[in-house]
Order: structure tokens, then sequence, then C-alpha cells
């Protein structure tokens, strides 16, 4: 990513509830010649550790009140956060009313789950509801096209780089502006469960047994004898019996409610992972986890896939003499933008060098069958990590959808069919691989079943490049794994790779029903493809591959994931 492309730091706004961290980061700022605006108890810690500081209240010209309820509320601090610096009239304003405009803004939250969770009284747990840092948050996160956000100590060491480098480029800060909007909902969720559990506010000790009548008429209500009793009703006890191991703390989305179950005790895999550190896992967690621990079991290699939104980010392999954390960076460099706040599967055990990458990355979860004990210690300093320890050999072999009314059930996709086997493939076009292209086509046609459909995988050098995923149409896919693999690459050392494209193999999940898919392939450079085939103009295919040199192979065999 060239220099040209990021927007400078010049001002930023910290304002942090955590300190963990924010020295360093703010030290950074002011030695790249950042300037510092910050509010009480973090100006004073910043200044205490000598890094120069603008107070909120010399900026707005008005004290912090109400307890520090009102510090940042105020038009000199969100002009400076909104405005979006595109636009002429907003760049006019700011000069009119002698606002200065912000380019980063760094915020984390009052600990809300936290004050409940130790036990808190009613009105402490209210004193903890921020309001001015959601503000602040949302507001920054809204204008990513104008400045960053960090809303996690976890990120400042990307954002201490991009000080270095001349400022975040607009794909960073679209990231970290989607961290923050799924934190401030995550935030908003838990103080809404809480208010509704206390909806007649501070209890007195004398009101106890009442408030606990008025809570099970409530529940009375809801889940009345004449009302038809679904697995989410049961009680714990009852719903143990079925198998249900937990109740999630929320489904897909906030007003679903969701159970996770075992239904095979004897290979209970992931729903029977043991979980070593951070938070609750979630619904989404778990979906996640699913199409990472399959993207990386499909590979015999130490493998490593990263996954964000149930797709592969990432996914790369090293050789048995290789350490994991080779395969590790390797997938991160595939797209480290979508890597922040992906969830992380590798195949192998997790060593202290794989463990010091990961933790200054954002992650959700990591899944591994083992932990080195150092790695582990160093993971389970990031307490927001969920880890996680796989237990027994990987296997599937019956999936199960419910659709409207029954129930759909199908031998599961496997790395098994003869057109798996680079050796059965069909030569359609071109000279016959060297071995190094023949390995990169096998982990691209390996690692591509985990990708949902459309499905065009990218790969070099037994890593994915450009990924293509989840479009309506192969035409789309293809120009996506093309523009993501000449935009979003880093090597393992960090440095930017433009032209990925160029000289990779590509992997497609079935057969190309136009020429116009493959002519994007080959337009970006790739030097060998391999698909099932079986479209009627797979001869229209195969001879654009023939004008253009490149080798094309066919397996036979489709691997769709929907």
């Amino acid at each position: 990513m060239s220099t040209a492309e990021r927007r400078p730091l010049h001002r930023a706004l910290i304002s942090v509830f955590d300190k963990t961290g924010i020295v360093d980061l703010a030290r950074t700022l002011a030695e790249n010649g950042v300037e510092i605006v910050s509010t009480g108890s973090t100006g004073s810690t910043l200044r205490d550790a000598g890094i120069a500081v603008t107070e909120v209240e010399s900026v707005t010209g008005f004290p912090e009140m109400l307890d520090g309820r009102v510090k940042t509320l105020h038009p000199r601090i969100h002009g400076g956060i909104l405005a979006d610096q595109r636009l002429d009239s907003h760049r006019a304003q700011l000069v009119d009313h002698d606002i200065a405009p912000f380019d980063l803004v760094v915020v984390n939250l009052y600990p809300f789950s936290e004050t409940v969770a130790a036990g808190g009284t009613f009105d402490e747990i209210i004193e903890k509801i921020d309001v001015g840092g959601p503000t602040m948050v949302r507001a920054a996160a809204k204008n990513f096209a104008s400045l960053a956000v960090v809303v996690d100590p976890e990120v400042y060491p990307i954002a201490a780089e991009a000080a270095e480098a001349g400022g975040f480029t607009l794909a960073e800060r679209q990231e970290l502006a989607t961290i923050a909007f799924t934190r401030t909902a995550e935030y908003d969720d838990a103080i809404s469960d809480w208010m509704l559990e206390h909806l007649d506010g501070p209890a007195d000790a004398d009101d106890a047994d009442d408030a606990g009548a008025v809570e099970t008429g409530q529940e009375d209500d809801a889940f009345g004898e004449d009302e038809d009793i679904s697995i989410l009703d049961l009680s714990d006890a009852d719903a143990a019996e079925l198998g249900i191991t937990a109740t999630l703390r929320y489904g897909e989305n906030p007003h679903q409610r969701a159970r996770l179950a075992v239904t095979d005790e004897s290979a209970p895999g992931l729903a029977g992972a043991e979980q070593l550190g951070g938070k609750e896992m979630s619904y989404n967690n778990y979906v996640d986890a699913d199409a990472a621990v399959r993207a990386a079991f499909d590979h015999d290699r130490p493998c490593v896939a990263v996954v964000k939104h149930n797709n592969p980010c990432g996914i790369a392999v090293a050789d048995e003499a290789e350490d994991i954390a080779l395969a590790h960076a390797r997938a991160h460099g595939t797209d480290p933008v979508s890597a922040y706040g992906g969830v992380i599967a590798t195949n192998r055990t997790v060593t202290l060098a794989m463990a010091q990458q990961v933790k200054p990355v954002f992650t959700e979860v990591i899944l591994a069958p083992g932990y080195e004990d150092e790695a582990l210690e160093l993971l389970r300093s990031k307490k927001n990590l969920r880890i996680l320890r796989l237990a027994g050999e990987y296997s599937r072999s019956v999936e199960m959808r419910e659709i409207w009314g029954g129930m759909l059930i199908q031998d599961a996709d496997t790395i098994a069919a003869e057109g798996d086997d680079p050796s059965q493939w069909t030569l359609a076009a071109g000279d016959a691989a060297d071995a190094a292209t023949l390995a990169d086509l096998a982990f691209a046609w390996r690692s591509v079943r985990a990708v949902k459909s459309n499905a065009i995988l990218l790969a070099k050098d037994s890593a994915a490049v450009g990924i293509g995923m989840g479009q309506v149409n192969r035409l789309d896919s293809c120009r996506l794994a093309v523009a993501r693999a000449n935009s979003l690459g880093q090597t393992t050392e960090g440095g930017a790779v433009p032209d990925r494209a160029r000289g990779a193999v590509a992997a497609s999940d079935a057969f190309f029903p136009f020429a116009d898919g493959a002519q994007i392939l080959l337009d970006a450079g790739v030097r060998a493809i391999v698909q099932p085939g079986g479209s009627i103009r797979d001869e229209e295919v195969i001879e654009a591959c023939r004008a253009a040199g490149v080798t094309m192979y066919l397996t036979g065999t489709r691997h769709f994931a929907h």
C-alpha cells in the first residue's frame, strides 16, 4: 500500500477507561507529529508519562461537569470528528467556526459488563453506562472516509505502525469502523439485556420477594401451559437430557435465542471443544469456527485458516519441516485487513512463535488441537480472545440443514473423490504443470472447497493470495479474486505485495459457464487453472487457455459450499 493512498495523521482524540498500552501508542503518535487531545484521567496518564496533551476543556471552552457525565459532548469535538473532509462545504464550516478536524479517535468504553459480573450495585452499574464514548466511536466510525477509529488496545500496534507509515488507508479505516460498530452493538446489547432484567429499577431489600414474584409471573405469561414448548424454552436441566450443553447469549442476531447441543458424544468435535480462555462463545463464533476448522483440516500439511463471516479470508500451508508460524504468517498475509476480528484455526499445535504473531491482531477465536505452554500463557493475556482446544480426529459423515417443514440430509463433502487426486486430473490446455505448479494447484483445489460459492481462489507458494466468494455469478467472483489479490496482499514481513495475481494459479469450485470468467484470470496473469469442467461451453474456456498459453486441468468433481 503506497504512502499516497494513506490519510496523514495530524490530530488524535484519546479517551480511554482501560489504559493498557495507551502510553506507548500516544508516544508513537507524538513522535510522529500528531497533536493529542485528551480527557481528564487519560490526559493525566499521558502527561505523567511526559507526553504533551491538549485538554478537551481547552478545546471546548467548557469544563467537565456532572461527575464527568458531560465532557466530550460538544460541537468543537464532534464537529472535528464528523466533518466529511472530502466536502468543501464541511471544510469551510470548520474554518468558520475555528474547529480543527481529527484524523484518529482512540476510545474504549466504561466496563459495563465487568461491573455487572463483579456484582456492582444498581447505581454503580448505571454509572458504567457510557454515553460520550459510544457517541464518539459511532461518529468516527460513520466518518471512516475522513478518519480512523480504534476501540481495542490489541489494535494499538497497528495504529502505531500507521502513524509511522503516513496514516491509515481507506480499507484499513473501513475495517476499523466495522470493528467499532460491532463493539458498540455488543455494548448496547449487554445494557439492554441487563435493563430488561431490572425493569423496576433498584430494588430495596423488602421488595426482593415481590420482585421474584413478578419475574415468575412474567415467565408464566411467556411460556404458559397452552404454549408449544420448543427446545429453546426448556429448563437447563431438561435441555441437558437432550444433549444441550450451553445456553448462548443470543443467536445470529440479538433477538434470536440460541443453545449449543452435542449430537455425538463419542466424537463431539467443535461442539465439545475445551475452552481455555476468553469470553463465552457466541452463535456466530461457532459458525465461523466450524468454517475455519473445515478449511484447516482439509489439508494434510500444517495449515492455518483465517475466517471472517463464514468465509476464508486467508489460508496457507507449510511443509512438515517448517514451523506452523510460517503458515499463519502466509494466511494472515492473504488479506490482513479482513483478518482483524476473524477466527483462526490450525490443524497443528500452536507454537510460541505463532502465538506471538497472533497476539497483536484483534482476533475473536483461535482453535487448535493443542498449544505449547508458553503459547497458551501468551494468548491468555488477550482477555477477550476465545481459545479452544479441539479433541479427537477430525471427521464428518452427514450434514443436515433444516428447511420449512422438514430437513435436508446429505453426505458431507469430503476430500475423497477421484477428481481430488491430481494424478487423475485431465490436462485440457497448455503444458503439463511442473511439480511446484501442480502442488499449488492441488493446494488451491483443496482450499477452494471451503469458500462459499461461487468460489474462485488464487494461490501462490502454498498460500491463498486472492479469494472471490459468495457472488451470484462466477464472473464477479473472478473479478473479486483478482482485485483482492492485487490490493490487499502482505508479505510475512508486513510489506505490501502488488499484482499478486500475476504468476498465481487459480481454482474454481465449479465449471466456468462462459469463457469470460476464465479470461479475467488469464488477463490478470495466472499461470494455471484447475476446475471441474462439465459446461456445454468447456471447449470455449479451453480454447481461451490455449490461446493464452496457460495450463488448465479438469477434475470432474465439483465442490459447491452454499
